[in-house]
């Protein structure tokens, strides 16, 4: 987990690179190293105004800004950039910017996302620097994995390697908070995952103990909503004959149940949300309970929703199973029913075409003279859009910058691994798009 500070960690990360370190790239690849570096403040100054422009994922205007903010930077790079409107999912929409390449080049998909958990109504807004720190609403999650993928494209395009790569970018406008039905938000991604030959995730860097991570996987994120009915009277005849258990007491059967025998490696479940009486409710959005009820009336209803995470779909399908079994079996005078949010995000298992990728990317932290990076524990990291395609390509994760406190007012930024991260990510893309990268 990111508990240790930016400095403590990446002090072993951001080792100079000497000349003996560039020995093993190519001259294209040494002159991506330099554009990057020369192009540092040009990074930082367009991550000020990506964060300085707020993108709350229900803010739509100030995501499509965001989304014209990229067009602005990628269509000089020789993309066709194209703004795919989500309105009719209730969503803001997505950028999908798209470059032919040469015949026969690998065609590369990279994700990142435009929008934040920070609203307009946030009162953290604005990106403050200090050195090559910085905080700012998204600053990391995921505005500085934008500005990686930018970095790179401009460091590939002055070496020349750009213009034969096959490249789709799609930038989601909703990852934080996905629109609904889901199928239609993540459609235009699943297509290009179906199309793609690796998939390129630049969500934030993972690093554990000063060391930089590989991630291969993620686990899943699967909403349920359980419902529970019981006989309502006087608390005194609770558990006879006519009034049996109750509702409040026969979710706490099943709660209890899900605890004893749902574990298993890789698996975490969790309930968010729960509520009994003689009336209970959820509101629209399944996010606020209401209740009413006496000490001396049996619960009638019974509400409860939660999550659960699994590293595989055969283990999310598993896991569904174990939970509507143990709901079917109902105490006396008590019924209840399960049901999951279609809406939940996929896992990315760790297969051995991500292995692969990884060890590509090895041989990239070799030639750089940078550290091996050991493959990140998955139940270290979140559900995240690249898991829409992780059945139909083989992709890494964790390609973007380096931050802590995602999610929360202070989030911030180790700027200086925007350019460790554009130099693997454009040496990547390169030598994976030329077919010597994996």
């Amino acid at each position: 987990m990111k508990t240790l500070t930016l400095k403590l960690c990446c002090s072993a990360a951001l080792v100079a690179l000497s000349p003996a370190a560039y020995a093993k790239l190519s001259p294209p690849e040494a002159k991506m190293i330099a554009t990057v570096d020369a192009e540092y403040e040009r990074s930082v100054a367009l991550l000020e105004r990506l964060v300085n422009q707020n993108s709350g994922t229900m803010n739509f205007p100030g995501v499509k800004t965001v989304g014209d903010m990229m067009r602005a930077e990628l269509e000089p790079l020789g993309f066709k950039v194209e703004w795919l409107d989500m309105a009719k999912a209730g969503r803001a929409g997505h950028l999908v910017a798209t470059k032919a390449g040469k015949k026969g080049s690998k065609k590369l998909l990279l994700i990142a996302h435009l929008d934040t958990v920070f609203e307009a109504d946030s009162p953290f807004q604005t990106f403050v620097r200090n050195g090559d720190e910085a905080i700012g609403p998204g600053a990391g999650d995921d505005k500085g994995g934008i500005v990686v993928i930018v970095s790179a494209l401009r460091a590939m395009q002055a070496a020349g390697t750009l213009k034969d790569a096959a490249i789709e970018i799609h930038m989601t406008g909703d990852e934080e908070d996905a629109g609904d039905p889901i199928d239609v938000t993540r459609a235009p991604l699943i297509a290009a995952g179906k199309a793609a030959d690796v998939a390129l995730d630049f969500e934030g860097l993972s690093i554990e103990n000063g060391a930089d991570m590989g991630v291969i996987s993620r686990r899943s994120s699967n909403s349920w909503k359980l419902e529970v009915s019981g006989v309502t009277g006087h608390s005194s005849l609770i558990f006879d004959s006519t009034y049996g258990d109750g509702a409040a007491f026969e979710l706490a059967r099943i709660i209890h149940q899900f605890r004893t025998q749902l574990p298993e490696q890789n698996l975490t479940f969790n309930v968010g949300l729960i509520a009994a009486g003689q009336e209970a409710s959820l509101d629209a959005d399944g996010v606020r309970v209401s209740a009413k009820g006496k000490t001396n009336i049996i619960p009638g209803i019974a509400l409860a929703r939660g999550d659960f995470r699994t590293l595989s779909e055969e283990q999310s399908a598993r896991v569904r199973e174990k939970m509507l079994a143990i709901v079917s079996a109902s105490s006396p005078k008590t019924s209840a029913k399960i049901s999951f949010d279609p809406g939940s995000y996929p896992a990315m298992a760790p297969t051995e075409g991500n292995k692969a990728l990884l060890a590509s990317l090895n041989v990239v932290n070799r030639d750089l003279g940078l550290a091996q990076q050991a493959t990140l524990d998955p139940l270290k990291r979140g559900a995240g859009d690249i898991s829409f395609v992780a059945n139909d390509v083989d992709g890494l994760v964790g390609l973007g910058a380096y931050s802590k406190g995602d999610h929360a007012p202070g989030e911030s930024v180790d700027l200086a691994s925007i350019k460790r991260q554009a130099k693997r990510a454009a040496i990547l893309m390169t030598r994976l798009a030329s077919g010597k990268g994996q």
